[in-house]
């Protein structure tokens, strides 16, 4: 049995896709009504919260290996809750969805910060791990969705810092290796971007080609993106977006690993691969 957690988001839900009807697979979410599309005859939606470690124990019981996606930059207890209740049900391996800034020197916002250390509770849980690295995903740019629809615009910081994005898909596909092979993956990270560096200008000229309409690159200000952040996050986490954010000028967000390929045995997705089959989002 494979256990996900995160399944109505972006990887953990991809991971779900690809693995439904291929073994048993446990779906964890607090909300499993919006996961009941996911269910299947080998793929069950069960209710659970970290802050409840008897229900986290319940959830992992016959789970032998399990996709950790946790989101809350402001603690460590959803990390450690599993981690905890994983131990005492018998789960051998975890993979553990973070972040590739963990690697660079410079990075240390909060929400770095806060992988870190969700890294090190798993290294040092008794558990095998893996840890998947992505850089930014290509799916953040449905966040310029209504803007383009309505406006005709793009509006984003730093519209030539170039930031080599993963497509998602290619995330889940990596996950999937890691769940079905611990022996393979286990004590391994695995840095995951695409397979170029794209800038904004460019993301926004990729998705005007696709949809045969021009489209205008608006860049924000370092203000305006706190500003955007503050209305979606807490203050401290939206202050480590955009320290993030401004970071990627020197360049570190643009280099190309070639993990993604090696382990599936072809080429990264590109974002123009990724916009044209998410195409229907952008227009009018």
């Amino acid at each position: 049995m494979i256990l996900l957690t995160g399944a109505t988001g972006t990887v953990g839900g991809l991971t779900a896709r690809l693995l439904r009807g291929t073994e048993p697979v446990r779906l964890l979410t607090r909300d499993p009504g919006r996961a009941a599309d996911l269910a299947g005859p080998l793929a069950e939606v069960v209710g659970g919260d970290f802050e409840d470690l008897a229900g986290l124990r319940r959830a992992l019981a016959g789970v032998r290996s399990a996709l950790l996606v946790t989101v809350n930059p402001l603690s460590h207890a959803h990390d450690e809750n599993f981690l905890t209740a994983a131990r005492a049900a018998g789960v051998r391996h975890v993979v553990k969805l973070t972040t590739l800034s963990v690697t660079e020197p410079e990075a240390t916002d909060l929400v770095t910060e806060w992988h870190r250390e969700n890294e090190r509770l798993l290294r040092t849980s008794g558990l095998t791990w893996t840890l998947l690295r992505p850089r930014a995903f290509m799916s953040n740019t449905l966040g310029w969705a209504r803007a383009i629809r309505e406006d005709g615009e793009v509006r984003a910081p730093h519209g030539d810092t170039a930031t080599a994005a993963v497509d998602p898909s290619d995330i889940a596909e990596v996950a999937v290796r890691a769940l079905t092979d611990p022996a393979e993956h286990a004590g391994r990270t695995h840095a995951l971007t695409g397979p170029e560096a794209v800038s904004p200008v460019r993301q926004t000229e990729i998705l005007s080609e696709l949809l045969r309409r021009p489209l205008a690159f608006v860049e924000l200000t370092q203000d305006q993106v706190l500003e955007g952040l503050l209305r979606r996050y807490p203050a401290p986490v939206a202050r480590a977006l955009a320290e993030s954010a401004a970071r990627g000028r020197a360049g570190t967000k643009g280099r190309v690993d070639p993990t993604v390929a090696d382990l599936l045995g072809r080429p990264a997705r590109s974002y123009r691969a990724w916009a044209a089959e998410h195409l229907a989002a952008f227009r009018a």
